[in-house]
């Protein structure tokens, strides 16, 4: 498992991010406060509160490019890798 925060400013921030991740066959969560949601769902995503960085969960152990497709997401707020 991979936990990494991720910052969505604008509109255009969340759709993209969402069709990056629904690229891949792995379970991909976003975590903000006490809810856990699909970071595959547009409109989960938008139900969260935008202006502080989301944490994301990868159910993988590793996750071949999708860390390189979302880094312009991503921000150093508490980053770490888990192994599972």
């Amino acid at each position: 498992m991979i936990e990494r925060y991720v910052k969505l400013e604008k509109i255009n921030d969340v759709k993209d991010f969402v069709e990056i991740v629904s690229r891949y066959d792995y379970k991909v969560e976003v975590i903000s406060d006490s809810y856990i949601l699909s970071a595959k769902s547009v409109m989960g995503i938008f139900s969260l509160d935008l202006t502080k960085p989301l944490k994301i969960r990868i159910q993988a152990n590793q996750e071949d490019n999708l860390l390189e497709d979302i880094a312009p997401y991503l921000v150093n707020k508490e980053s770490r890798k888990q192994e599972c």
